[in-house]
C-alpha cells in the first residue's frame, strides 16, 4: 500500500492555511478592545478639539443653566405677557437678585473690614501663645523665624506676583466676555430653544430624527432636574452654615454662606472645602473652640447633604451611584479644573439618560413590530 504524501507544514507545526486555534474569549476581548481604543481616540480627539474653545463651551453651558433656571419663570410671566416681555423681565429679575446678593455681601464685609483686621491679628496672637504653653512648647523664634521667611518670599516673587495680578485683569475681562456670551445665548434658547432644537431635528432623516429627538428629550430633562436639584441643595446648605456662623458669632458669615452656595455646585468635595476656609476664620478670630465647633458643622452638613438632601431632591433627576459622581468630579477636575469638576456630574448623568432613553425607544420599537400585524 502507498502511503499518502505529507502535508507541508508550518515552522510551527501546523499544516499550512490551518488557522491558529484562538479561545473564544480572547476573540471577543481583542474585539471589545480594538473597539474601545478607536472610541478613545475619538473621544480624545473632540475634547482636544473643544478644549481650543473650551471658554465657547463654557459660556454655552451656562446659557443652558440660565435657561434651565429662567425657562419655568418665563412659561409663568409668559401667561400674563407676550413672551419677548417675559423673557426680559424674567432675565432682568434674575440680573437683579445676583447683583443684590452680591452687593449684600460686599456691603457685609466692608463693614466688617476694621473689625475683622484687628480680630485676626489678636487670633494670631493667641494662636501664639497657645503654642508656646504645654503640650506643644513651640518655641518663639520659631513665628519670627517663619514671618521672615514669609517676607522673604513674597520679596523674592513679587514681580511674579505683579505679573499674576496684571494677567488677574486680562482673566477679569474674558471672564466677563464669556458671561456676556452665556446671556445672549439664555436669551434666545429661553425664547425659541424648542424651535431651535426642532429645526436640528428636521435637518435629519426619519429614522435618526426620532431617536436624535427622544435623546434630546431625555438630555434636557435631566438637565433641568439636576440645575434645579443642585440649585436647591446649595440654597439649603447656605441657609443653614449662615445661620449657624451668625449664631456662632464668626465674622464673615454672610460671605462664608456665599461661598458655601458656590462651592456646593461641586458635589462631595465643594462644601468641606468651603466649611474649612469658614474654620480657618474661626480658628483665627474666635478660638480653636469654635473652630472645633465649625468643623463638627462640616459632618453634620455633608451628613445632611450625602444621606438627606441628595436622595430626596436630586434622585429623580440624577440616578448616580456614589462612586461614579466621585470617579466624574475627580477626573473632571483633573481634566479641566474647577471648570471640568463642575461640569463633570451633569455631564455624565445626561450621557446616561440619554443611553438610557434610546435603549428604551429602542425596546419599544421591537415590541411594536414584534405585536404588529403577522
Amino acid at each position: 500500500m502507498s502511503t499518502p504524501p505529507e502535508q507541508p507544514t508550518s515552522p510551527l507545526g501546523r499544516p499550512n492555511g490551518e488557522e491558529p486555534h484562538v479561545p473564544g474569549l480572547l476573540r471577543t476581548a481583542a474585539a471589545y478592545a480594538w473597539r474601545i481604543i478607536a472610541v478613545g481616540v475619538v473621544v480624545r480627539v473632540v475634547f482636544s478639539v473643544l478644549g481650543q474653545f473650551h471658554r465657547v463651551a463654557v459660556a454655552v453651558f451656562l446659557g443652558l443653566v440660565i435657561t434651565a433656571v429662567l425657562r419655568p419663570v418665563t412659561g409663568l410671566l409668559a401667561r400674563f405677557m407676550p413672551r419677548p416681555l417675559a423673557v426680559a423681565a424674567a432675565l432682568i429679575g434674575g440680573a437683579v437678585l445676583v447683583l443684590g446678593a452680591l452687593a449684600l455681601v460686599g456691603e457685609a464685609a466692608a463693614g466688617q473690614r476694621s473689625g475683622l483686621e484687628k480680630e485676626f491679628v489678636a487670633g494670631i496672637d493667641r494662636i501664639e501663645r497657645q503654642l508656646e504653653e504645654p503640650p506643644f512648647h513651640v518655641p518663639p523664634d520659631a513665628f519670627d523665624d517663619l514671618r521672615s521667611r514669609i517676607g522673604k518670599l513674597l520679596s523674592s516673587h513679587r514681580s511674579t506676583l505683579i505679573s499674576t495680578a496684571l494677567s488677574g485683569a486680562s482673566r477679569l475681562i474674558e471672564v466677563l466676555t464669556v458671561l456676556a456670551l452665556a446671556v445672549f445665548c439664555a436669551v434666545f434658547f429661553t425664547y425659541s430653544g424648542d424651535r431651535q432644537w426642532q429645526w436640528v431635528c428636521d435637518q435629519l432623516h426619519d429614522g435618526a430624527r426620532r431617536r436624535v429627538t427622544v435623546a434630546g428629550q431625555a438630555a434636557w430633562r435631566t438637565f433641568t432636574g439636576y440645575t434645579h436639584g443642585i440649585l436647591l441643595v446649595a440654597a439649603t446648605n447656605a441657609v443653614l452654615v449662615g445661620i449657624a456662623l451668625f449664631a456662632l458669632g464668626v465674622p464673615l458669615a454672610v460671605p462664608l454662606a456665599l461661598l458655601e452656595f458656590l462651592a456646593a455646585f461641586i458635589p462631595l468635595i465643594g462644601s468641606p472645602i468651603a466649611l474649612a476656609i469658614a474654620a480657618v476664620v474661626a480658628l483665627a478670630t474666635k478660638g480653636p473652640l469654635i473652630a472645633l465647633l465649625v468643623v463638627a458643622l462640616i459632618v453634620v452638613i455633608g451628613q445632611i447633604e450625602g444621606h438627606l438632601l441628595h436622595p430626596i431632591v436630586m434622585s429623580w433627576a440624577v440616578r448616580l451611584h456614589p462612586v461614579v459622581v466621585a470617579l466624574a468630579v475627580v477626573g473632571g477636575a483633573v481634566a479641566a479644573g474647577v471648570i471640568g469638576a463642575v461640569v463633570a456630574v451633569p455631564l455624565v448623568a445626561v450621557v446616561w439618560s440619554v443611553h438610557q432613553a434610546i435603549r428604551n425607544h429602542a425596546d419599544a420599537d421591537a415590541d411594536a413590530d414584534a405585536d404588529g400585524p403577522k
